[in-house]
């Protein structure tokens, strides 16, 4: 072969190759091992190695394991007992915390139980303490990232129950949907059924027996324990206005005392919400016998996460309507974990309270570990939880507990090294619609301070519509007379910087410059002046069309600039020529008056653009005020001045 055809050769296909990207597959797996003895089995994780993050704790799995048979652990090596023969498949969930990278995949595993002993069988683990229902996920939400939800139900009942199980997820108030349901596995014959909800929504709205309203006029349910309620309709009727989606589930023949298990795995959306200080949540219903409407209720509320760090702020102020917020309670909850290698005996967070809260509404929701609150004015000898309230911060100190650490020798549990503190508070009477940011620093002992995230709340822009009527002032024209209605869109009561647009209706009479011409006639022998005066009247009809960006200066005052067009809708001209004969060449001997009128009418006939400069007082931000504003038209001399009054509702 030729040199230069080798070379050739060899060229093209580096530049073939140099144009195919490389895709990088390399996936980091987690296994599953295991040691079966029987019918007991010991399973064991094999994890690949952790990438730390430069600053953060020490990085960690935690786990989720599922036996295949209605059973779960969060152990990182759990004995499972089967209770009777069959092959089954166990799954295997891992997080990653303080890792910089992607959760491992895991694949399920078949393990065949051949033998039974003739041994204790220890069943499902009692959720009695819970009202007999529950719901646990095993991680919080990262976009684009799988989750578990775990709900788990026990009869409570005397007697052989069939029963329903409602799932509601991907909240309203969200522009978008944060969840998809990738798969729901039972393990007690369980069935999803398709119910129509909103039809017998409608059908209760037609009647008196349920009166909430859609904009959460009433007060809202509390859900944070597990609560027995009555009114089935009711309950359905909120979630349904809550909620996009919802899985249903019936179940048959659920013995006195047994508890069953169902997981559902979610995969977070790429368009979801990614406000790390946001709190979504799900709601479970579950109603233990089918002919009657007595049930259960259970939310669960998760914060959305860029990784799974369990020091975390959040709150459920994200996205509040200003309109009905004033007398809502906020509510923020700071979490932790003790990663240390021993209990700790004090926690310390040290919470930034912004200024717009009222800090005498401050009130603690829930807590772990949970404590009683300590005794003002003494040393505690228990332990309590004690919270110090500060201008701008509020410490709240664990004293005297127990918390175990997560690498601390024996500690199988994960959950048991984590706490929370969960609390609300009201807005000061005179607050402004501006996001407020806070975040903790965690204190385990003597140990430096973590830093969470910002916990941030903010408002929907929301919708102020005006009306407004005034008078134009046009300095160049003859006569000028002009009034106008109209209305203002813009959002509610925006704090500094806003955007408004307008719709004006104006009404706009004036005349032309009046022209006068004498002739002097001498046709007819005899000499007579004529004496010719023209004037126009003109009635206009315009659109004017704003818009604005605008400042409130403080309350009361407030300035805005933008441009506007003005659309000559409706013009009418009337020409009016009055004829005036004088004897001899001065007009002191009228011999006759005469009369002639032209009217012309037309439509859409011009167009004029131009910029504003604007000024009220009054009630910048809601309610009535008094304007004042200067309009600059870009090409003819028809600049003018605007006074008016407006009212923002």
């Amino acid at each position: 072969m030729k040199p230069t055809l080798f070379f050739l050769l060899f060229l093209t296909s580096f530049l073939l190759y140099s144009q195919t990207k490389v895709k990088d597959t390399i996936t980091r797996r987690a296994n599953i091992g295991y040691d079966q003895k029987g019918n007991l089995v010991t399973f064991k994780p094999e994890t690949p190695p952790l990438i730390p993050i430069a600053g953060a704790p020490k990085p960690s799995y935690s786990y989720l394991w599922e036996m295949g048979d209605g059973h779960y652990s969060k152990q990182v090596e759990p004995k499972h007992v089967y209770k009777t023969k069959g092959t089954y498949t166990a799954r295997l969930t891992v997080t990653n915390n303080y890792d910089n990278g992607k959760p491992p995949a895991t694949r399920p595993k078949k393990v065949a139980v051949n033998e039974i002993p003739e041994e204790i069988y220890k069943d499902i683990a009692s959720i009695e303490d819970q009202n007999g229902f529950s719901i646990q996920k095993n991680c919080d939400p990262i976009p684009e990232q799988e989750m578990v939800v775990i709900l788990s139900y026990q009869n409570m009942e005397n007697y052989v129950s069939n029963g329903k199980l409602y799932l509601f997820y991907n909240e309203k108030q969200f522009k978008n949907n944060n969840f998809e349901l990738m798969d729901l596995r039972t393990h007690a014959g369980e069935r999803e059924i398709k119910e129509n909800i909103i039809a017998s929504v409608n059908d209760l709205e037609n009647s008196n027996s349920y009166l909430a309203s859609s904009e959460n006029l009433a007060p809202a349910k509390k859900h944070k324990i597990t609560t027995t309620e009555e009114d089935l309709d009711a309950t359905l009727l909120e979630a349904n206005k809550t909620y996009n989606n919802v899985s249903i589930l019936e179940f048959d023949d659920s013995n006195p005392g047994e508890t069953r298990t169902i997981f559902y795995t979610f995969k977070t959306t790429p368009e979801m919400i990614k406000d790390t200080s946001a709190i979504v949540t799900m709601r479970g219903i579950f109603v233990p016998n089918r002919n009657f409407k007595n049930h259960k209720i259970k939310n669960l509320e998760m914060e959305i996460v860029t990784s799974h760090d369990p020091n975390k702020m959040g709150s459920n102020g994200s996205f509040m309507n200003y309109r009905l917020v004033r007398f809502k309670r906020v509510k923020f909850k700071t979490r932790f974990q003790n990663n240390g290698e021993g209990p700790a005996r004090m926690i310390r967070l040290e919470t930034d309270i912004p200024e717009m809260f009222d800090k005498k509404t401050f009130q603690i929701e829930d807590m772990y570990p949970q404590c009683p609150i300590c005794p003002k004015g003494e040393i505690p000898t228990t332990s309590c939880l004690d919270t110090i309230v500060r201008e701008s911060q509020i410490f709240f100190i664990f004293r005297n507990i127990y918390l175990p650490g997560s690498n601390q020798k024996n500690v199988k549990e994960i959950d048991s090294t984590k706490g929370f503190v969960k609390y609300s508070m009201k807005f000061n009477e005179d607050f402004h619609k501006i996001k407020t940011k806070s975040r903790t620093a965690i204190i385990f002992d003597k140990n430096e301070p973590i830093l969470t995230n910002y916990a941030t709340t903010r408002f929907l822009p929301g919708i102020s519509i005006g009306v407004k009527a005034g008078y134009n002032v046009y300095p160049s024209l003859e006569n000028s007379k002009s009034y106008f209605v109209g209305a203002t869109l813009s959002p509610f009561k925006s704090y500094r910087y806003y955007g408004q647009a307008e719709f004006l209706n104006s009404v706009h009479t004036y005349d032309d410059k009046v022209t006068v011409r004498d002739e002097i006639n001498q046709s007819t022998g005899n000499v007579q002046l004529q004496r010719m005066t023209t004037t126009v009247d003109n009635k206009n009809i315009n659109w004017e069309v704003p818009v604005l960006f605008r400042y409130n200066l403080n309350n009361y005052f407030g300035i805005g600039a933008g441009i506007q067009v003005n659309i000559n809708v409706s013009e009418s001209k009337e020409l009016t020529l009055k004829t005036e004969t004088f004897e001899g060449t001065s007009d002191k001997f009228l011999l006759r008056t005469e009369y002639f009128t032209n009217t012309a009418s037309n439509t859409f006939t011009d167009v004029k653009t131009g910029f504003v400069l604007d000024f009220t007082g009054g009630f910048a931000r809601i309610g009535p005020s008094l304007g004042a504003r200067y309009i600059m038209n870009f090409k003819d001399n028809f600049n003018y001045f605007q006074f008016y009054g407006i009212w923002k509702f």
